[in-house]
């Protein structure tokens, strides 16, 4: 069964991007009605262009964040988790200027592959083994439900890889 069918079951509405554009799901980061779309090796302008718009057109916005010249992350999510409150969980890498108007939790450059968390129902889920950013999150008054994820580490997969929410 092809996704679309299956999201019509769910949704009134369903939008596409038309080729030449592309988007990963991994490279778009919901920040309370605000979008950051990551361009990168699998999201493209002209496929942010066209979701840019599709937002827009629901009354949210959005912006680009530049990814390609980041190493280390496969998708914009690998570096950024947004958490409710106006926070932002974010790697040093990524230019902190775009996120200005959050509240940023740094993650220690030896913890980075932390950065892809999931807030969802009262609790952030952490990948398991990076205690400084569990540790922050604790502080912050987060719940955190720790998880192993180290075989999805080994091929680039995070918590937000393996997330279907709606």
């Amino acid at each position: 069964m092809s996704i679309s069918r299956e999201l019509s079951r769910y949704f009134d509405k369903a939008a596409r991007i038309d080729a030449p554009g592309t988007v990963d799901g991994g490279d778009v980061c919901e920040a309370g009605g605000h979008f950051f779309i990551g361009i990168s090796d699998r999201t493209n302008e002209a496929g942010a262009t066209q979701l840019s718009k599709l937002l827009g057109d629901l009354d949210y916005s959005s912006e680009f964040v530049d990814i390609r010249s980041v190493n280390g992350i496969l998708h914009l999510k690998s570096g950024l988790a947004y958490l409710e409150g106006n926070k932002l969980v974010v790697i040093d890498a990524l230019d902190r200027e775009l996120f200005r108007n959050y509240e940023m939790i740094k993650v220690h450059p030896s913890e980075e592959y932390a950065a892809n968390c999931v807030a969802i129902n009262g609790s952030v889920l952490v990948a398991a083994g990076f205690p400084c950013l569990e540790r922050q999150l604790m502080e912050r008054g987060y719940h955190t439900i720790s998880l192993e994820m180290s075989e999805f580490q080994k091929m680039d997969g995070g918590l937000s890889c393996l997330s279907l929410r709606f």
